[in-house]
């Protein structure tokens, strides 16, 4: 759940992530440190803010060691808009594939989503109270308009009346007819060029402004959800979203940057044979350095958005980015492989652990699920174990790990129906040694 920004130290913002995610301090001290300098920045004078830009950062690690999980979670406790994107995913300006713009698109997107989402909680009586109005006047005809104000009354007790049945849900299953208005997708593709875009988005006004209706006869129950997006229409007031969004995604969006090693032109290959990585990173400076870009919803400055970038390195260095665009990522922060010990905590100590998530799933179908604390050992022994002799994987090896250990209670649900079974160390030496000692095997299933 979001906090306000306000009230989270870089303290209290490490000690939040670190119940989901084990170790990696100094990442999370880098990310936790560069989010609130964003709320000090908007406390100082206009013309100094404009001065400070962000301290983009450069998180360097192995996949699975937490990287956009830092990032992620800092996002949705902060509720700002945030997306994640692959570099290795953009091609330079002129070649077939996403333009690095369309990253700053999708952000303001996610800010538009959040915004929204944000008011139709703060509205939600206000949608409410419209959908109830709307089926009730389906029930109770109107009055006619030459009627006396005591005939007025009655029927405003009537109508209150026949209004909170509808509320309770007394009259769920009486069918009513009502209109529909067709909607249109509201928002155009975002990984098209700016040109396209305003095309599409000329279209979809249009469409959206001719309000074709659909007459259908539903349950009330029914009319209660179809009416709901012409309740949001009426009530939210897209023109502040789409400014505020627009601000938002401006002053605190976040845009992490995953697989920035993927388009570093390593020094032992010199790039020629692959120049489209040099392309994408020349596209990419000047979205990091500060530029404007059009969006379906106006333009936007990139100047004082956030970038995190991340990547493995593990063929590259930082140094085989170019020298531009390694100035603009002043923060670097190298997050550390996890060891056996790291792999247990995970599976033991993290709020929401793959543990509870897979305990929980099972307890759906009647199942008890119980982990011995040996059976919790071997599985990160044997996951780090096959981290080590095959690609390392990081966190993202428990997920195979365990579902090969539960994957024939699964699959057999009806045998264990009701039962209560517990996971011992035998049993996850039995389903995972095999397949850890014997590499080959394991670089196809583990």
């Amino acid at each position: 759940m979001s906090k306000d920004i306000a009230n989270q130290t870089p303290r209290q913002i490490v000690a939040y992530l670190d119940e989901y995610i084990i170790g990696q301090a100094e990442a999370k001290k880098a990310v936790a440190i560069a989010i609130r300098n964003r709320y000090r920045r908007l406390k100082l004078p206009k013309e100094m803010q404009e001065e400070i830009t962000p301290k983009n950062i450069l998180l360097i690690g192995s996949t699975g060691v937490g990287k956009t999980e830092i990032a992620r979670r800092m996002a949705k406790l902060m509720g700002l808009p945030f997306v994640k994107v692959e570099a290795s995913k953009y091609t330079e300006v002129g070649f077939v594939g996403r333009d690095v713009e369309s990253m700053v698109r999708d952000l303001v997107s996610a800010s538009m989503n959040l915004l929204q989402n944000q008011q139709k909680e703060d509205m939600a009586d206000s949608i409410e109270d419209y959908i109830l109005d709307k089926i009730t006047q389906k029930l109770l005809p109107p009055l006619p308009d030459s009627v006396s104000d005591e005939k007025k009354q009655e029927y405003k007790h009537s109508f209150d009346k026949m209004k909170d049945r509808v509320k309770k849900g007394e009259l769920d299953s009486k069918k009513i007819s009502i209109d529909i208005t067709k909607q249109h997708e509201e928002r155009a593709d975002s990984t098209l060029p700016t040109e396209i875009i305003k095309v599409q988005e000329s279209l979809i006004k249009a469409l959206n402004m001719k309000g074709d209706k659909v007459k259908r006869e539903v349950t009330i129950k029914e009319a209660k959800e179809l009416l709901r997006p012409e309740a949001q229409n009426a009530m939210l007031d897209y023109d502040k979203i789409k400014g505020d969004a627009l601000k938002l995604a401006e002053q605190s969006g976040i845009i992490f940057i995953d697989e920035i090693d993927k388009i570093a032109v390593s020094s032992g290959n010199s790039g020629r044979q692959d120049p489209s990585k040099e392309g994408v990173q020349r596209d990419l400076l000047p979205i990091v350095e500060g530029s404007v870009v059009n969006t379906a919803y106006g333009q936007i400055r990139t100047d004082h958005i956030l970038f995190i970038a991340a990547g493995a390195f593990h063929f590259s260095k930082p140094s085989d980015l170019m020298p531009e665009l390694q100035g603009r990522f002043p923060l670097r922060a190298e997050l550390q492989p996890l060891n056996e010990d790291s792999l247990y905590r995970i599976l033991t100590q993290t709020k929401n652990s793959i543990i509870k998530q897979y305990v929980a799933l099972l307890g759906v179908e009647d199942i008890e699920i119980e982990f011995e604390d040996s059976a919790l050992r071997a599985l990160a022994r044997l996951s780090h174990s096959a981290n080590e002799k095959t690609e390392d994987i990081g966190a993202r090896r428990l997920h195979t790990t365990i579902e090969r250990v539960l994957n024939d209670i699964s699959f057999n649900q009806e045998d264990y129906v009701g039962k209560k079974v517990a996971i011992t160390e035998s049993m996850v030496e039995e389903k995972l040694s095999d397949l850890v000692e014997n590499v080959d095997l394991a670089r196809y299933i583990l």
